[in-house]
């Protein structure tokens, strides 16, 4: 893709997330959230391939219909409180508002497009897929948290990570895997949502650091396959490592990051007495631990065929990547950041 092109649709992007986040009124979010959509739509197809042709039209087609709902239930509310304030919103058009944010963030049941969507595009143009485009829509759910429908995150949460479990368990598709991972770990997030809004947005900005790392490892080895990681380790054997570790996180198991929100998530619902529902997520997240120990038992315990002595094959690239490293680092030590990072939210 042409460098100036480039730029320009990375530059709306920011753009777009920038006015959605600084926004107070309802057609500025709007308006916000349809720049993000129209300026990510060139960089999938920018391999004119048909799978990423047909990925870039399921995700348009299910963003403008998540948008169009959006603007719907907020001329409906403008209607009836004669306000666009992001904060005054009355219930009816509220539960169709959430419904649309929670289809552009890809939550189960409206997680369809997702799994499709980030198979059929390239891994870079996934990595602000799972990460980037979702930061936006998770703002005006933040932000109007105190009016969201409790059952209604509740059903939605929990069947996003049962979905997010069960969907990753068959994949052989890394893609489709890190799809999984994300639906799963916005279940735990829309759960909390209404009890705490600042675990929430705690349990976001790890996801976030975590699934970068993840994204950014896997472009580094370029495999997007389970038998092409398996033969990273003689590669590179410090950053599939490294990957190792990050997939054990993202599985939530301590001592790593990605225990933190799960435990403070699974103590603030003991609180709150929704004892029932604590249980009901931490059994449901035992499906999405089968499938990530069992990618870390193929990236770690198994040796492909005829694996060279060397310690790298002769086509590894030797360029440094300070990116990778710096997410990998932070996805790794944020654990012993929790408390802070808690103090500061």
């Amino acid at each position: 893709m042409n460098p100036l092109a480039l730029t320009i649709f990375l530059l709306s992007l920011a753009i777009g997330t920038t006015i959605t986040l600084s926004s107070y009124h309802w057609l500025l979010a709007w308006v916000g959230l349809e720049i993000n959509t129209l300026a990510i739509i060139p960089l999938m197809t920018k391999i004119p391939h048909p799978r990423a042709i047909e990925a870039a039209t399921k995700y348009f087609l299910t963003q403008a219909a998540a948008s169009a709902l959006v603007l719907f239930s907020n001329l409906i509310n403008a209607w009836q409180t004669g306000e666009w304030n992001i904060d005054s919103i009355s219930d009816l058009p509220m539960n169709a508002l959430s419904i649309a944010l929670m289809m552009k963030l890809g939550l189960a049941p409206l997680h369809f497009w997702m799994p499709e969507v980030l198979q059929g595009i390239s891994l870079s143009t996934g990595l602000i897929l799972s990460t980037w485009q979702k930061i936006a829509p998770m703002t005006l759910l933040l932000q109007t948290s105190h009016l969201i429908n409790l059952d209604l995150t509740i059903i939605l949460g929990l069947t996003s990570i049962l979905v997010g479990g069960w969907g990753g368990i068959g994949q052989t598709q890394l893609r489709k895997i890190m799809a999984f991972s994300s639906i799963g770990h916005l279940g735990w997030m829309i759960i909390v949502l209404k009890f705490n809004p600042s675990l929430t947005l705690f349990n976001f900005i790890l996801y976030i650091v975590m699934t970068a790392s993840m994204f950014l490892s896997l472009m580094t080895l370029s495999t997007t396959k389970m038998s092409e990681i398996s033969t990273s380790w003689s590669k590179t054997p410090s950053l599939t490592a490294s990957t190792l570790l990050i997939l054990l996180s993202l599985a939530g198991l301590p001592p790593l990051t990605g225990f933190a929100p799960k435990l403070i998530i699974t103590l603030e619902l003991v609180k709150q007495n929704a004892n029932l529902l604590a249980a009901l997520i931490m059994l449901a997240s035992l499906l999405a631990l089968f499938f990530y120990l069992r990618l870390t038992y193929i990236v770690s315990l198994t040796l492909p065929p005829n694996t060279p002595d060397s310690f790298s094959f002769w086509r590894t690239s030797n360029k440094s990547l300070p990116i990778t490293a710096i997410m990998n680092t932070l996805a790794l030590i944020f654990f012993p950041l929790t408390t802070t990072l808690l103090i500061f939210l």
